[in-house]
């Protein structure tokens, strides 16, 4: 019997710790922690939807202010072929033996000058300039080396020749010049006079 009421006295006790655990207070305290984890999940996705919007309202402002400014791209390259035809008519007439020193020569090639100012001066209006290669030293960005020069008096790597212009757009190469860099002269004579020298012995 003692066994019995050790039992039920038990069993009271955990009924009562659970109908403690089951008041409104500890439900309420249940509730408020989950209540806050959820707000607290929803301030993140939030925050992660603005920093996305955020991130889209940059990458379209960056596409926008490439498409403005580099729009013309394409078109700007195709034109470059005006000027550099107009520049080989200009150097074939100037070879030209019948025309050389006549009046009709120096008007055409005042004319083309004209129209090659004017050009030059819509694209700079427009952002592309050319690229001034004449005396600087060679930059792989800039330039495109097509041959080299023997030259003493220049320091090698520098451009002595520009068989092409070049041009930028704004800040992007637009093309690279096409040029010819100087480079030491090497002393043939000296060697083939050793050279010699070696055959004799």
């Amino acid at each position: 019997m003692e066994k019995d009421q050790n039992i039920n006295a038990e069993i009271q006790e955990n009924d009562a710790e659970e109908l403690e655990q089951n008041t409104p207070e500890n439900k309420e305290k249940i509730n408020e922690i989950s209540s806050e984890e959820k707000i607290i999940e929803l301030e993140d996705k939030i925050t992660r939807a603005f920093a996305e919007m955020e991130n889209q309202r940059r990458r379209f402002e960056k596409e926008r202010d490439d498409a403005f400014n580099y729009g013309g791209f394409s078109f700007a390259k195709e034109s470059l072929n005006l000027i550099d035809n107009l520049e080989r008519s200009k150097q074939i007439l100037e070879s030209d033996i019948v025309l050389k020193d006549t009046e009709a020569l120096k008007k055409t090639l005042e004319h083309f000058d004209i129209i090659s100012k004017d050009m030059l001066s819509i694209l700079s209006k427009n952002g592309i300039t050319s690229i001034n290669s004449i005396g600087e030293k060679l930059d792989p960005n800039l330039h495109q080396a097509m041959m080299e020069i023997d030259d003493d008096q220049k320091e090698p790597g520098t451009i002595v020749q520009e068989i092409q212009r070049g041009f930028m757009m704004k800040d992007r190469l637009l093309r690279p010049s096409l040029v010819g860099v100087s480079k030491k002269t090497e002393k043939k004579e000296v060697k083939s006079e050793e050279n010699k020298e070696n055959s004799d012995i």
